[in-house]
């Protein structure tokens, strides 16, 4: 090619440089979006079984890098008023709680109110011998050995039990499980515990204490943990159980049990919309300081060497060679689920107004669809 021919391929190009740019833009843009449309479109089919008329709902949120980059909602949260789940439902978080419920014990360790090695009869007058072994931290990271306060309801209770009811029914007991820090035991019983600490080490309600000094700070304007004759719950999604396999209609309602108002281990009603704010406040030093949220993302090693899997509130996992913390909620009606990858800045919500629904299984599905490349 002569020197005139290379200046004016040259000169064509440059002109041309403007449109170039412009359509590689777009084409990138038509890429990624062709990319979501995929992965919403697989969304849906994971979710098909919500998204009919007349069945109790979901509502599925995708966070990635801070920005909400997915959300939706599927049949209905209430089925007797025909009223459609929408991203302001607000769930029964169920064990979801937990996270919330360590959240505050940790900023009250933060302001030196309380202590991780403080024990139950340090906090507890009263309280049985065998609580003298149990502390806080054993709480937080279920290796208390505490006897399962569902085991304990006297028969005939009709009347649903509250967190001091439970302390109540553990003031009763002689012994635990375990010897406490030595064996990783789930335990509902050690979180109603840790609310009443709380309310102990603050002087306020638990239930005001996470209204003051976490939901109104992240702006979950409409996140309540829910007292009945006292507080509401707006948006409110009612549970249900689905008693014929074979029918996808035969749908009753089971919406309370004498569980569901003890509110450490498990009260709390959100939605994703106000899950979203949670997860940012998760990424801030608003609610505590790095290090201190760090000791929620660090699974507990016990005394023999295993990793409990659990750090305060939180499991925590390797996933596909990816660090990730998540928590289940299960209750008669409910089931949820939160899922996160730091290392990818992602976040999968799963909540759902039906009983026997693997949410586990279905965030981390989900999830799959955002870590892989394309």
């Amino acid at each position: 090619m002569s020197f005139f021919l290379l200046v004016l391929t040259m000169k064509r190009t440059m002109n041309h440089l403007p449109f170039l740019l412009f359509a590689l833009l777009l084409s990138g843009c038509v890429s990624q979006q062709t990319v979501l449309d995929s992965r919403t479109r697989k969304v849906d089919v994971l979710l098909s079984k919500f998204n009919k008329p007349d069945v109790p709902g979901a509502s599925v949120m995708v966070i990635r890098e801070g920005k909400l980059v997915f959300q939706a909602s599927y049949g209905l949260a209430h089925l007797e008023e025909k009223r459609q789940a929408t991203p302001s439902t607000n769930y029964r978080l169920a064990s979801v709680t937990k996270q919330f419920t360590a959240m505050a014990v940790m900023m009250l360790v933060e302001r030196k109110a309380l202590s991780y090695e403080s024990t139950l009869t340090d906090l507890f007058p009263g309280f049985p011998s065998y609580g003298g072994k149990i502390k806080v931290r054993n709480l937080l990271q279920h290796t208390s050995g505490l006897t399962d306060y569902e085991d304990l309801i006297p028969e005939g209770t009709t009347v649903p039990v509250l967190d001091k009811d439970v302390l109540d029914l553990l003031k009763q007991q002689d012994s635990t499980y375990f010897e406490p820090g030595t064996t990783y035991q789930y335990s509902n019983s050690g979180y109603a515990l840790l609310a009443l600490i709380v309310e102990q080490a603050s002087g306020q309600t638990f239930a005001s204490f996470l209204r003051e000094h976490i939901f109104s700070p992240l702006r979950m304007e409409n996140t309540v943990a829910f007292e009945k004759g006292i507080s509401t719950v707006k948006n409110r999604a009612y549970g249900y159980t689905q008693r014929d396999t074979t029918d996808e209609q035969s749908f009753e309602l089971t919406d309370q049990s004498l569980t569901s108002s003890v509110l450490g281990d498990g009260g709390i009603y959100s939605s994703i919309e106000d899950l979203f704010q949670w997860d940012q406040g998760l990424t801030t030093n608003k609610l505590v300081s790095a290090s201190m949220l760090a000791q929620a993302f660090t699974p507990n090693i016990l005394p023999n060497g295993q990793n409990s899997g659990y750090g305060f509130g939180w499991r925590i996992l390797v996933y596909k060679g990816l660090r990730a913390v998540h928590h289940s909620g299960s209750t008669i009606g409910f089931r949820t689920h939160i899922a996160r990858f730091p290392d990818r800045q992602l976040t999968v919500i799963v909540l759902v107004n039906r009983a026997n629904v693997d949410t586990e299984r279905l965030a981390f599905a989900i999830a799959d669809l955002w870590l892989s490349p394309n």
